[in-house]
């Protein structure tokens, strides 16, 4: 352990007792208790002492122990605590089935080579051109990132130019251009779907506990619109920043898809998901049961061996259900209102509260997970908009806050796909923060300028 872990841990210690000895005006008994669990998390998810799962964890058993009906401290007068099986149930929340769906797609992706081989394919109407190809890397990559993870998408574009990168010259800037656009691509496609990354189930998850629903389609009805302009930006700057200094790139498309009987099983599973998925008003099932439909179909049929479930990301399903569980104390204790009220939110303009809480989502995320930032922040975002004389909607501030987070992409610290990206050694992190920064910037702007209008236009807000 390093001596910075050992710095974050004993920080966590240190803020999580503060409340039991410090008194915060206004802030009732059960506030407290809360307030010194999410200051703990807040300490041990920016030093990540532990895990970010293991911290998610902490925060479940902490708020079982410490404010629930099998708590081993007593109620404080007037509190009705929350069963312990509310906390419990985070684990199993609904917005979770809808990304374990997600993380089998990905998963038979890999398995089966259905990614790699797609990518080949779909690169092929690109041609040879250099501005051309990096177009097709950004347009493969943020499609595939809308259905898998980040960082399994950078993994499998990476795969297919690390080859072409290895014949250029080292001083060439496509090789930067090429091992650049993926990531990046990746961030910003992410933002597409509901399980595109997790502070888009994050922010669906607050928003279905306050009632209000939002089904994939209309998450990427609101979505995509802009992550095509951020795209057609990203590569605008891109193609003038990372000139290649020949005629033609030449990239290995041979594609050869795997016809076995449980492969052809799974392509026909995930095409019927992402149909479900698309058409949920026409059938009637949320998108959280439409994902579980993979879950029961791969593993009914044997596609899926207990090898591949040890090999499912289940550790990111723990942090989401941590910040839901977050998010749950938080507001029945009190905490959210007595946070919201410590500064004067009424003399701000909607327009100014809703950038504000984008702000602070992009620039947190930029230095600790956009998970961990999201936990923190949406269940905040949600009830300042549900405050007295706040004329925010809770789903623009839900969705803005995963929307900030998501366009942190600055630092090879800021997302996995990043750090994949310096790890071929063609990007240095001064390119990152070039590219990362301007394209972050427009994003939010773009979204802070026509978002709600937008919206409001194809009916999405109420």
């Amino acid at each position: 352990m390093t001596k910075g872990r050992y710095i974050g841990l004993a920080s966590a210690i240190v803020l999580f007792f503060l409340p039991w000895f410090v008194e915060f005006p206004g802030l009732p008994v059960e506030g407290h208790r809360v307030l010194g669990i999410f200051l703990a998390a807040i300490a041990l998810w920016i030093t990540e002492a532990v895990p970010l799962h293991a911290t998610a964890v902490i925060i479940i058993l902490a708020e079982i122990l410490l404010v629930s009906d099998k708590g081993i401290l007593s109620a404080p007068e007037g509190f009705e605590p929350p069963s312990f099986r509310l906390f419990f149930g985070t684990l199993a929340d609904p917005v979770l089935m809808l990304f374990l769906g997600g993380f089998f797609l990905a998963h038979g992706a890999a398995k089966f080579a259905l990614d790699r081989n797609l990518a080949r394919v779909l690169l092929r109407p690109f041609g040879t051109s250099a501005p051309m190809i990096l177009l097709g890397l950004i347009i493969i990559t943020a499609v595939f990132s809308m259905f898998m993870s980040n960082t399994a998408t950078t993994a499998t574009m990476m795969a297919v130019v690390l080859p072409v990168m290895s014949t250029l010259p080292p001083g060439d800037r496509m090789r930067t251009g090429l091992a650049l656009c993926i990531p990046i691509a990746a961030n910003i496609g992410g933002m597409g779907t509901p399980i595109g990354t997790p502070p888009n189930a994050i922010a669906i998850g607050a928003l279905a506990r306050d009632g209000i629903s939002i089904d994939f389609l209309q998450w990427m009805l609101m979505a995509v619109p802009f992550v095509l302009v951020i795209l057609a930006f990203t590569w605008v700057i891109m193609r003038q920043l990372y000139r290649f200094n020949g005629k033609r790139i030449e990239l290995s498309i041979e594609s050869t898809f795997d016809t076995s009987i449980p492969a052809k099983v799974f392509y026909v599973t995930f095409a019927a998901t992402i149909v479900l998925w698309l058409t949920t008003k026409m059938h009637g099932m949320s998108s959280s049961i439409v994902g579980f439909v993979p879950v029961v179909v791969l593993l009914s049929t044997r596609v899926f061996s207990p090898k591949d479930l040890q090999s499912l990301q289940w550790h990111v399903l723990w942090l989401v259900a941590g910040g839901i569980a977050l998010g749950v104390g938080v507001g029945r204790c009190g905490l959210d209102a007595w946070l919201i009220g410590l500064v004067e939110w009424n003399s701000l303009s909607s327009t100014m509260i809703v950038a504000a809480l984008a702000l602070t989502a992009l620039v947190l995320s930029t230095v600790i997970s956009n998970s961990a930032t999201a936990n923190l922040i949406v269940p905040l975002a949600m009830t300042l908009a549900a405050s007295d004389g706040i004329a925010v909607d809770p789903m623009v501030a839900a969705v803005f806050v995963a929307i900030g987070c998501s366009l942190a992409m600055a630092l090879p610290i800021s997302t996995p796909p990043n750090a994949v990206a310096v790890a071929t050694g063609a990007v240095r992190t001064r390119d990152m923060a070039l590219v990362g920064i301007v394209a972050g910037s427009m994003g939010l702007g773009l979204f802070l300028f026509a978002g709600q209008w937008y919206w409001a236009l194809v009916g999405v807000l109420r």
